[in-house]
């Protein structure tokens, strides 16, 4: 199963410390993936769930890109990525059920129906807890670390 660091938080919420580069890095250490938030402003990259906040060049991007759920913020984001289909994993939500990934993943919103293709987002955020009996790809979560086995 893929653990995902949702904006590289391992035991819980940092707000202050989310989607920052050296906090996605560590999470990304601890051996997991990270769901990053980014926008794509003016020919430049951005982290940042609720505004830009963190600059990040294409070469720190692109040394990160196996183990990055990219979560477009903007328009410019999700075309930007979307160029090369081979490479960035991307996707837009806001509160669908599902959404696809780029790279054929379903991304499903917390509470959603799970399938074997689908990534389980923040049971936490909505009282629930991951059961290990269900056969999913992944979980998003800001607590990886209570999944690591």
């Amino acid at each position: 199963m893929i653990l995902i660091a949702h904006r590289g938080n391992i035991n819980g919420p940092e707000p202050k410390k989310e989607n920052s580069p050296d906090y996605i890095d560590v999470a990304i250490e601890h051996g997991v993936d990270v769901e990053v938030d980014i926008r794509y402003i003016n020919g430049k990259f951005w982290l940042g769930h609720d505004e830009p906040q963190y600059e990040v060049s294409l070469e720190w991007l692109s040394k990160r890109v196996y183990k990055m759920w990219i979560h477009a913020k903007n328009l410019a984001a999700l075309n930007w990525f979307l160029k090369d289909l081979n490479s960035w994993n991307v996707f837009w939500h806001q509160e669908d059920d599902y959404t696809i990934t780029s790279l054929g993943y379903i991304w499903a919103y917390p509470g959603s129906e799970l399938s074997d293709k689908s990534v389980c987002v923040m049971p936490e955020s909505v009282g629930e807890d991951y059961d290990p009996g269900t056969n999913i790809l992944g979980i998003c979560t800001d607590f990886v670390e209570k999944y690591k086995v």
